[in-house]
């Protein structure tokens, strides 16, 4: 009995974080106006895999956003706090 609560309660947790994922997603490839035709029909393609295989997709993600930060941290940092005006040295 608790082997098929666990099932479910996988699965229940498998189609909310896609449906999460998908919704996430389909907001950045809307917002992509540069995309023609052939472009759209391949993005929809990988937007539909990305959802479907999300437990594989996000971790590699996750990985690579890693490694741009890491490669960018001091841009990255001055960004975030800006030095402030009349700070410098004479």
């Amino acid at each position: 009995m608790a082997q098929i609560f666990f099932i479910h309660l996988a699965i229940i947790v498998y189609l909310v974080m896609a449906y999460c994922f998908f919704n996430e997603w389909l907001g950045f490839f809307v917002a992509d106006e540069d995309m023609d035709s052939e472009q759209r029909l391949f993005s929809t393609v990988i937007l539909l895999l990305a959802t479907i295989l999300w437990p594989i997709v996000v971790p590699f993600a996750y990985l690579e956003l890693l490694k741009f930060h890491k490669k960018h941290k001091q841009i990255i940092n001055l960004l975030i706090n800006p030095p402030k005006a009349g700070s410098y040295d004479d």
